[in-house]
């Protein structure tokens, strides 16, 4: 009795070892003390610039070990709870052992995916832009149909999401949305929905009941932090302003308080409406701006734009990065690393962390082959 949830809290234990040595866990609690440490002098205040920089490196290693620590300390108690129900054979206690083990399982594979983030960005809040490509009303659909799967993403995960942008279809879905991230490896996980996403369906828009093809594509960035500087000059911007058109009913602002910035170097076009003032919807745009920005620097910096961009070409045929098929049979596939599965319903639920994981291994394979 009990052996097989023994077994299994046991191989979760030898996992979690591995993945602490993996992520050097008391390399990085060295590194903790000796921050803590530098803080402790009189100086340390001197350069507040210096200071906050340090503080922010100390605040993401502790991050990085408090979620093993504390898993840790679940695993151990399982362990005695387990021994206890063996020791008083609690036959009562086996659905509860049952779902323990479950959440177990989970937290320890969600650590296991974490360590799979080699990229310093990955740890930065998310921005993310989604837009239909050609197909009109159809295209404006799969756009809304993409922004709910990432909202519930977010709401399964426990994801602060923020909508800063909502521009409806003339007659249905989006013409654009664009939303803030805001959790744990927020950017890490969603880079992986970056590109253009395809859809085959027959279309509800349709009197004849014929198949479509649709396209949208989902733009993910960086926030960019205070300290990183990004330089947008005022002579280079044309501000526009206008009403809200945001999902409707009386949230929807009445007065011109919404911001469009357009970036003349560039042509970056960037729009906030989700404030009552237009100023804090000026200061969201130019932070949006600002992203995309560092979002093409960096591109720059790595010297591969083409392959960073993951997917980000024209809103057509060829360029896509996933597949949803939902006639003639139904079928989501990830072109990139093959992943697919016939439960198109729960992928559109936001069920998405199993091409978020492939993607993550696959991209850590790209950089060890180059």
């Amino acid at each position: 009795m009990f052996e097989e949830e023994a077994a299994r809290i046991a191989q979760y234990e030898s996992r979690l070892k591995e993945l602490r040595r993996a992520l050097n866990i008391d390399e990085v609690k060295e590194q903790i003390a000796r921050l803590e440490e530098e803080m402790g002098a009189p100086s340390f205040w001197n350069d507040q610039e210096q200071a906050q920089k340090h503080i922010q490196q100390l605040k993401a290693l502790k991050n990085l070990v408090d979620a093993p620590d504390a898993l840790q300390r679940e695993i151990e108690d399982a362990q005695v709870l387990v021994e206890l129900a063996q020791s008083e054979e609690e036959t009562s206690m086996q659905q509860e052992l049952q779902t323990l083990t479950e959440q177990l399982e989970n937290k320890l594979q969600r650590l296991e995916i974490n360590s799979l983030f080699s990229d310093p960005r990955d740890n930065k809040d998310a921005i993310v832009n989604i837009h239909p490509g050609a197909g009109g009303t159809e295209s404006c659909d799969w756009a809304e149909m993409l922004y709910r799967m990432i909202s519930r993403w977010c709401e399964r995960n426990e994801y602060n999401m923020e909508l800063v942008d909502y521009l409806p279809g003339d007659e249905a879905g989006v013409k654009s949305v664009t939303i803030t991230v805001s959790g744990p490896f927020a950017y890490g996980h969603l880079k992986s929905e970056s590109g253009v996403h395809r859809l085959v369906r027959i279309s509800p828009y349709d009197a004849a009941r014929r198949r479509h093809t649709s396209f949208a594509a989902i733009e993910v960035l960086t926030q960019v932090d205070d300290d990183i500087a990004i330089e947008v000059r005022e002579e280079d911007l044309k501000m526009d302003v206008f009403r809200a058109s945001g999902p409707g009913g009386q949230k929807v602002n009445k007065t011109s308080s919404a911001v469009r910035l357009t970036h003349h170097p560039t042509g970056i076009v960037v729009a906030c409406q989700t404030e009552r003032s237009q100023h804090r919807n000026r200061d969201m745009a130019v932070q949006l701006l600002k992203a995309k920005l560092y979002d093409i620097e960096q591109k720059k910096i790595e010297a591969e734009r083409a392959a960073q961009r993951d997917g980000q070409q024209e809103v057509a045929w060829g360029s896509q990065i996933r597949s949803y098929v939902l006639h003639p049979y139904q079928m989501v596939k990830d072109h990139r690393t093959e992943v697919e599965t016939g439960n198109v319903d729960r992928v559109l639920d936001g069920e998405i962390d199993m091409f978020i994981e492939a993607y993550l291994k696959w991209r850590l394979e790209q950089k060890g082959s180059h």
